[in-house]
């Protein structure tokens, strides 16, 4: 297998990845949820909590942090299931060279 497909690229297993992403990851089970990342309700309760005079400057901060763990999450999701498929493949394929 070639290497490439090894790196988070805009390519055919993207799509795939962004296509599970909408349909199947977009539902919750009750075990998900429980699970779920509060970052709004914990937000909330920081800025309940901040001096008037710093409430943008930590909200912008919080939406910062936010945007921030949301595209890491994104990249090292792509990036496992990336080479666990690769993993795959070459399992399969050093399979049926045997």
């Amino acid at each position: 297998m070639n290497n490439n497909f090894r790196e988070v690229n805009d390519d055919l297993l993207k799509d795939w990845l962004d296509f599970r992403e909408e349909t199947n990851l977009a539902y919750l089970t009750e075990e998900d949820k429980k699970h779920y990342i509060q970052f709004d309700e914990i937000s909330e309760r920081i800025l309940n909590n901040v001096p008037k005079q710093n409430y943008k400057y930590v909200k912008k901060q919080l939406e910062l942090l936010d945007n921030n763990f949301l595209d890491y999450v994104c990249y090292y999701n792509e990036k496992y299931y990336r080479n666990g498929f690769c993993d795959g493949v070459q399992l399969i394929g050093g399979c049926l060279n045997s």
